[in-house]
């Protein structure tokens, strides 16, 4: 099981930077993202048509790397979560967590006895297919692992406190577009409710000792959600990305063509 980079990265002292991949599940995008020296990706089966099987290819290929590969499923059942870590991904986010109980389920289906309940099946993609001592494997990973649980919603707010007190979560992510889409107010990120919300996501974070996770759109969000405390984020996801750019090259080349220059 190889280290994970984010982990390292909070404990220099810096932020940690990712990225989201839901669209270009290729056997390239994990060396392209290396050239980035990005810290950590995000594969999505929430919003994606990835399945176990391809996100397996993913972090397989994302093993080439020193990114740490986490995996975002769509629920937080037991078998998309312990699945994924059997795989070889080194975290979960779980979308949508709105209790203390949902987040301790979280926990034990990433962790293993004596801090969680997930099954054991060494010798798999998880341990690279060698069948190391248990008792160390177990320490191993259990500190090497991360727990991220997505605050989407009003009732996540209410219950962010016991959410965030629960042994073994690393980070309270907001995911904005669903949390104000709970609160009646849509992408409307600078409505001072959304803004209030953030900093009560990114203030319970630091009184509990965790991490505050988003995945702003522009650098100017980037940059107000960061003076708030945020101190995990994801730049984008692949197709935005790429989206993005292609249309503002072809402007610029269409300026071009059409000058003559």
């Amino acid at each position: 099981m190889k280290p994970n980079r984010l982990r390292r990265v909070v404990k220099e002292g810096r932020i940690p930077v990712g990225h989201m991949v839901w669209e270009f599940g290729t056997r390239g995008i994990a060396k392209i993202l290396e050239t980035a020296d990005l810290d950590f990706v995000l594969i999505d089966m929430e919003h994606s048509e990835f399945d176990t099987e391809r996100v397996a290819d993913l972090v397989a290929w994302f093993k080439a790397t020193d990114i740490a590969p986490f995996v975002r499923v769509p629920s937080s059942l037991y078998h998309f979560m312990a699945r994924v870590m059997d795989g070889g991904a080194l975290g979960v986010m779980c979308a949508n967590v709105e209790s203390g109980q949902q987040a301790k389920l979280i926990v034990d289906s990433v962790k293993f006895p004596p801090m969680g309940k997930r099954g054991v099946g060494i010798g798999g993609a998880h341990t690279d297919y060698k069948n190391p001592d248990p008792v160390q494997y177990f320490e191993f990973a259990n500190a090497n692992s991360t727990v991220i649980c997505q605050i989407e919603s009003t009732k996540g707010l209410e219950n962010l406190e016991d959410i965030a007190a629960t042994p073994g979560v690393d980070i309270l992510w907001v995911g904005h577009f669903d949390l104000t889409t709970s609160m009646g107010i849509p992408g409307q990120f600078s409505n001072p409710k959304a803004i209030e919300a953030l900093e009560l996501v990114a203030n319970t974070a630091r009184k509990y000792h965790k991490l505050a996770g988003i995945q702003p759109g522009s650098a100017e969000q980037a940059g107000a959600w960061i003076k708030m405390g945020y101190n995990v984020i994801s730049w984008k996801a692949d197709s935005a990305l790429y989206g993005n750019a292609l249309r503002a090259e072809i402007a610029a080349l269409r300026q071009r063509t059409a000058s003559g220059a």
